[in-house]
Parts: structure tokens; C-alpha cells; sequence
């Protein structure tokens, strides 16, 4: 499938400060990925509207990064010690993500290994892979925003060229959020089913029959916190359920779990 790229050039105080910081960082040799919808261009050929920037960045490299960012005039914030950091500017701000909000999808050097080279708001920079977006878009499923549009279009541009044996060693225990996605692709556009390999939907349907012979999961655990902060809350918080976040089950603290639930999102 074509991509067609039509990101508007119009210039604005936000792109230029998005610009300018793109090239702070190239000029530190910060290693970064541009994400969200200044990606989506390119990934999905899907011009989306937006109010930031989104750079990932592996957690090794983020104070490195917001130092250089500071050191350029910026103010620099590390907002949630697990996935989050942002730098602002009077013209806007930019979200630096090396983790998502669940813990699940931790930016690490696969990223950077099969992340291509595109031209954002005039620089030249790395574009992070459809394999990882649509790993770490598959769980943001809130009652205020849904992601699945988004897998789904990265599938539609790029299926037979995704690395499928990747994308399912990045689910790991979690391919029944993959496999929910890939069963609505098949429903939202029928006539290109052919671009998820049959052997994928095979091998994800032999999972679901090899369970229904098994006893359910010893443990618990309510894995709904890993798709929604809010609305598994009643769940976990005194309710029957362990929390998927949660170690040993997921990659969070108790901590960690408590600020990311009590932040102000809006």
C-alpha cells in the first residue's frame, strides 16, 4: 500500500520549537524516535491532527536527553519516573516516552534497530517501527480514547511487510490483545483479511483452543489495568483481583501504579 505523506508545512511557533529541539538533540547525538502523529504520516499514510510531539527515547538515554534540552533553554520535567517526561517551551511541549503508562512496553534497542529514517518538520530523523507502535498502541483501549483505529490502519499499510514473528514475541503472554485486534481487522475491512499471514491468526487460534482444556490461571489477577487506569480501579482497589501493573505479575510499583492513578490526565 502507498504511503502518500501530507503533512501540512504551514509554519507555527509549536513546529518551530518542535524543530529546533529535534535538532538540539541531533546535535548531542541523543539517540530518539519521533512517534505519534508526526510518525502516523509516515507510517500509515493517516494525517492526524495533534497538539505535541512525541519522542521515544530508552530510559538510559532520557536524562541525557533532558539535560541537553535544558542546557538549549528548555524546561524539562520528569513526570511519572516510569514512562513520562516532557519538555516545554512557551510554543508548546513535547512528550518524551520511554515506556507506556502500563509498564508493558518499555523502549529498548529493538526500537532503534528497525526504526527508519524520514524528514519531520524539515530534519531528518528516526521514525519509530509499525511492529512497536502497534505493540504499545494495542493497550491504550480508556474510555476516553481508543487506539485500535490507529493498529488497524498499520496494519492495512503495512501487513505484509510487518514482522509478525517480532510482533508476537513483543506480546508475549499478552497476544490475546493482538489477537482482539487482528479479529477486528478482519471485520472493519474484509477485503484485505489476506494481509495478516494465515499462519498468525493460526497459530493465535490454536493458542485460544489449547486453554479450553486447561483450568483457569491460578492467580486472581485482573490484567483490565493494563488496557485502562480507570476502569478496572473497582476491580483492584479492594476487590477481588490482584493488579496486572503490579509486580510480580507486571513491570510497576505499588507506587508507581498510585501516581500514574491519581494524576490528572485531562
Amino acid at each position: 500500500m502507498a504511503l502518500a505523506p501530507t503533512q501540512s508545512l504551514v509554519e507555527t511557533p509549536s513546529r518551530l520549537f518542535y524543530r529546533e529541539a529535534m535538532a538540539v538533540l541531533n546535535r548531542a547525538e541523543v539517540p530518539f524516535l519521533v512517534g505519534g502523529a508526526f510518525a502516523f504520516i509516515h507510517q500509515a499514510g493517516i494525517d492526524k491532527s495533534t497538539k505535541d510531539l512525541d519522542l521515544f527515547a530508552r530510559p538510559l538515554d532520557v536524562q541525557r536527553l533532558l539535560e541537553a534540552c535544558a542546557a538549549a533553554g528548555y524546561q524539562t520535567e520528569l513526570v511519572f519516573s516510569h514512562w513520562l517526561a516532557k519538555i516545554r517551551s512557551p510554543e508548546g511541549f513535547i512528550d518524551v516516552i520511554f515506556n507506556s503508562g502500563n509498564g508493558v512496553a518499555t523502549v529498548d534497542d529493538g526500537w532503534f534497530e528497525y526504526a527508519t529514517t524520514e524528514t519531520v518538520l524539515g530534519v531528518p530523523v528516526r521514525i519509530a517501527p509499525p511492529e512497536e507502535t502497534i505493540w504499545s498502541k494495542a493497550f491504550v483501549m480508556e474510555r476516553e480514547r481508543f487506539d485500535g483505529a490507529d493498529v488497524v490502519h498499520l496494519i492495512l499499510a503495512h501487513g505484509e511487510r510487518l514482522d509478525w514473528q517480532r510482533l508476537l514475541a513483543r506480546f508475549g503472554p499478552h497476544w490475546r490483545v493482538l489477537l482482539s485486534h487482528l479479529v477486528m481487522y478482519g471485520f472493519i475491512f474484509p477485503s484485505e483479511r489476506s494481509r495478516v499471514p494465515g499462519w498468525v491468526m493460526q497459530d493465535l487460534v490454536k493458542r485460544i483452543d489449547g486453554e479450553l482444556s486447561e483450568p483457569d490461571a491460578p492467580e486472581p489477577v485482573c490484567r483490565g489495568t493494563l488496557l485502562s487506569w480507570s476502569q478496572y480501579l473497582g476491580d483492584v482497589l479492594g476487590g477481588a483481583f490482584r493488579d496486572a501493573r503490579i509486580r510480580p505479575f507486571g513491570n510497576m510499583s505499588a507506587e508507581e501504579v498510585a501516581r500514574w492513578t491519581a494524576a490528572d490526565k485531562s
